[in-house]
Formats: structure tokens, sequence, C-alpha cells
């Protein structure tokens, strides 16, 4: 019996033995087959004709038509560069083939856009921003065609920053139409057209949303001072230098706004803060009652009070109590410093008078007095509240008087208004 065990046990260990040989030889059998397959694919890559390699370009055709383009190819050769220089040359002239009789040098450029909106027999009329053109005496407009055309000023106004210019209509293709600004929505998509960084760039498009209906921003003249304030449609579609005059634009491709204004960092309330994708237009409908009073008039016709004035907040808290005599709780107002001749209100303010209501509407400075003014038309009766001698006062007087140019860029510290 323990002969058979034995004889047994050396069985089994002799088939293991060759099973294991057997799984060896399989392993290494397979590992030089494998081997050998890699360098026959080696050699293979290395041996193909690379000119097999070549590809093409698909010929399926991809419909990437939208509401954009189409809104875009509506208005898109009714957008212009405007462009702008201190002095008539005679080098400027002949670059674009004109003559003139100067031949004083040119000493600035400024390029803006701008929009054609209106042909009227041999003339067409190109709205843009009058801070494109100001201190110019000198003005070209590039079509979308790239031809670039002589124009002239019919009007300009620095209170609204419109302006007017005037064209040969015979090479323009295309004209603008003006949208309701009214019936824009916070949310809705709205096209920004325009040269940004000049006409290098010409009729680039950007595409954002509507932020904003009604903002209410501060307007400064050159010398970055506050003259009064504005309401203007917000948006995120990049607007960069240049740009200014351009069309803000709905899907229907008609003009809501007019692009005027660019929040950058300086301007934001922190120094360090960078501020992107808030980009202001002048809404469509102020724009057209501007502009027409532009073409009709050469300019607009505004009220004015004819006093000269400063900000309550200048003075200090015992001037207001000991000199103006205000009661407590009387922080914000205008100070008559002087009444002009020809002032409707010289027989109601005397100096020192602070002014806080005008029409209904509160004032706090300057800059909301000419607002709530010029919400008016020469000849409108307004109610005037102000404060004389500690008493509040209350006087309903006619705008008799019409704003000139320099009563439009006076200072916060001492202004005509």
């Amino acid at each position: 019996m323990a002969q058979k065990e034995e004889k047994q046990a050396k069985l089994k260990s002799s088939f293991l033995k060759t099973a294991l040989v057997a799984v060896v030889a399989g392993v290494l059998g397979g590992g030089l087959t494998i081997g050998a397959y890699n360098l026959y694919q080696n050699q293979a890559v290395s041996s193909s004709d690379d000119s097999q390699a070549t590809t093409k370009v698909s010929n399926v055709k991809v419909n990437v038509s939208t509401q954009a383009t189409k809104a875009f190819n509506k208005i898109k050769r009714a957008v212009a560069t405007v462009e702008a220089y201190q002095k008539s040359d005679n080098s400027i002239d002949s670059i674009f083939g004109f003559s003139s009789g100067s031949s004083e040098e040119t000493t600035s450029e400024s390029e803006g856009s701008g929009v054609i909106y209106k042909k009227n027999g041999n003339t067409a009329y190109v709205v843009t921003n009058n801070h494109v053109i100001s201190g110019a005496d000198s003005f070209y407009v590039m079509l979308y065609s790239g031809k670039r055309v002589k124009a002239t000023v019919v009007g300009k106004d620095s209170v609204s920053d419109l302006a007017v210019l005037k064209i040969d209509a015979k090479n323009v293709e295309q004209t603008a139409t003006f949208g309701n600004s009214d019936n824009i929505q916070v949310g809705e998509t709205a096209l920004a057209i325009g040269s940004p960084m000049g006409s290098e760039y010409a009729t680039s498009l950007t595409q954002g949303i509507i932020s904003a209906k009604k903002r209410t921003l501060d307007i400064t003249n050159s010398s970055g001072v506050t003259t009064g304030s504005t309401t203007v449609i917000q948006t995120d579609a990049a607007i960069n230098s240049g740009n200014s005059g351009g069309p803000l634009v709905n899907l229907d491709g008609q003009v809501i706004g007019i692009n005027s204004m660019k929040l950058s960092s300086n301007s934001s309330s922190s120094e360090n803060a960078s501020v992107e994708g808030m980009g202001f237009a002048i809404p469509s409908n102020e724009v057209v009652k501007i502009i027409n009073q532009l073409v009709t008039k050469g300019k607009v016709s505004r009220p004015a009070l004819g006093i000269s004035g400063i900000d309550l907040d200048y003075v200090s808290d015992s001037a207001k109590s000991d000199t103006l005599k205000l009661p407590d709780g009387v922080d914000s107002g205008v100070v008559v410093m002087k009444t002009d001749s020809d002032s409707p209100l010289k027989d109601v303010l005397s100096k020192y008078d602070v002014i806080v209501s005008l029409g209904g509407k509160k004032v706090t400075g300057i800059s909301s007095l000419k607002t709530a003014l010029y919400t008016h038309k020469v000849g409108d009766s307004v109610t005037i509240k102000y404060y004389h001698d500690g008493q509040l006062k209350s006087q309903k007087v006619t705008l008799s008087l019409e704003a000139s140019e320099s009563t439009t860029t006076a200072t916060s510290s001492e202004s005509e208004n």
C-alpha cells in the first residue's frame, strides 16, 4: 500500500513539472511572437509612404445664419468711420483726393464711428458723438466700401454728446432705422458696431445683452468737470475707443442707441478694480429728438436760469448756519452767488439763497439742477423752491432765457445755469 501511494506521488510530481514547463514555454513563445509582431509593425511604419497622410477640407456646408447675422447685414453698410482733424491741410486733402486752400499742418486726429440714418436728395446725414469731432475743422467719413468722403458739420450738442454731419449721398448704399428704446428689455441681445481702435478695425461687430434700460451717469466736460447727468442704456457688448458714435442695435437691425462712453477702471470707485463689460449708449428716442433739432436749427434749444452758484457741499458747516442761516438737516442744494440782469430769477433770488427744488425735482447740486432744468423747454413755467434767510420759499417762474454754449460747460465750483 505504501509503495502504491509513493508511486502516485511521483507521477503527480512529474505531471506538475511537465505542466509548468509547458506554461513557461507558452509564455516565452507568446513573448517571442508578440515581440516579432511589434518588430514587424515598426518595420512597416518606418517603411510606409508619407504621401498617404495628406487630408482635405470637407465639402459639407453648415448653415450658420443667425438672427444676429441677419441684423448685422441689415445695417452694416450704414455704419461708418468718422475722422476729424484739428486743422485742414493740403496733405490731408490730397490723400483723399480733395483740394483745400490751406497750407497749415495737421496737429491732431480723432477717429470714431457714425451711423448714416437719412438720405435726402444728394445729401446723406450721419450721427456721431460730439466729442469725436470737437475742436476739429476738417472731417471725413469712411464708408463701408472703404471710400472716404468729405463731411461738413450740420450741428452739434455738447450736453447730449451728439453731432450730425452731412456727406454726398452718391456712394451711400444703406441707411439705418431707429427703434423705440422704450421697448427694449433687460436681457435681450444687443449688438455694437463700429471702428474700435480706429478705421483699421472698421465695422467690427460685438454681441452682448441689455444690462440696464435706464442708468443715470454724470456728464463731464473736456476738463473733466461734471456739468450734468444723463440717462443711458447699459450693455455688456464690448465697446472700445473708436466705437463712440456707432450704433447699439437690436436683433431686427434697428438702432436702439448711440454708443457714447465706456466705464474704465480709472472711473471705478476702487482704484485697483478692473471693470469690464460695462458700456453705455444714448437711447434712440433721445437721439432722434436731439438730431432733429440739430438738422432743423443747427443747435439744441434749452432754457437757462442766468445765475452763478456753487454746490452746498462746498460750504462749511459754520457758514451754513451763520451766513446762509439754513435749518438743521439741509445739507444739499445750490447756493446762489450771482444773478444776471437777463435772468428770469433776477427778481426772485438773492445772493446766498439756496435752491433745493426745480419743477418738482430735488436739487442736490449744480449737476442735478441742470438735469432738472433740461427736462423743460424755453417758455415753460416751473416752480422753484429755495431757502432765503432760513425760510423755505416757493415761486413759479417762466423760463424765458435760452442757454448758450458757455452756459452748458460751467464748473461745479462756479457756474452759470
